[in-house]
This record gives structure tokens, C-alpha cells and sequence, in this order.
């Protein structure tokens, strides 16, 4: 199964706030959300996984679940509709994990 465009739509309006440092991008059914260019969670089966940052976790408590987004994939905080419903949480969660995250390195101009 995989993520409706429902869900994105929903999530994407849940982060407003951050304005266009959020995006996201379809990937094999499923989608990637990013902050600030730098992937910060997947969205699989409508499901919200997280990636696992120190400020992530002091932020939520013990207000989440870990998961696997996908078969062999790191394991995630699924993250559950409690902390999406509420804005300003959810968009604290995804900007302090931004944050936690290493700078994306510059792609490489492919050569011909």
C-alpha cells in the first residue's frame, strides 16, 4: 500500500509555518519530507517516521514508537497523529531535527 496525496496534502498544511523549507518528493509510492533540503522524515502507508535525533527525542518523551519505514531501513520515530494534529508540535519536531541533521553535501555535476 501506499502513501495518498491526501496524506502529503495534510502534512504539508500541518507545516505551513515553516514556509519553503519544507518538501517533499515522491519516492517509490512513498515520500521523503525535507527541511531545509535535508531529508527529515519518510512517509510510508500513510505512516510519519521520523529520523532518530538526541532533540527529537528529548522533544517527544516517550511520546513515540520506534519503526522501519521499509523492510531493512534504520529504524524511525513513528510519529503518531496526537503530535501531527497538533501544528505547533509537529513543526517543532521537524525543525529540531533539521537541525540535529549534517548539511546535505553539494551533488556533483554528472559528466559526459
Amino acid at each position: 500500500m501506499s502513501t495518498s496525496s491526501d496524506t502529503i496534502i495534510y502534512l504539508s498544511d500541518q507545516l505551513t509555518s515553516l514556509g519553503n523549507r519544507i518538501r517533499t518528493r515522491k519516492m517509490f509510492g512513498e515520500y521523503a519530507l525535507y527541511c531545509d533540503e535535508r531529508v527529515v522524515a519518510l512517509i510510508c502507508d500513510d505512516q510519519v517516521f521520523v529520523k532518530i535525533t538526541d532533540p527529537g527525542k528529548a522533544f517527544l518523551g516517550s511520546n513515540y514508537q520506534e519503526g522501519l519505514p521499509y523492510p531493512g531501513a534504520k529504524p524511525a520515530m513513528l510519529i503518531g497523529g496526537d503530535i501531527i494534529e497538533n501544528k505547533e508540535a509537529f513543526t517543532e519536531l521537524i525543525n529540531l531535527t533539521a537541525q540535529a541533521l549534517p548539511i546535505p553535501k553539494p551533488k556533483k555535476p554528472k559528466t559526459k
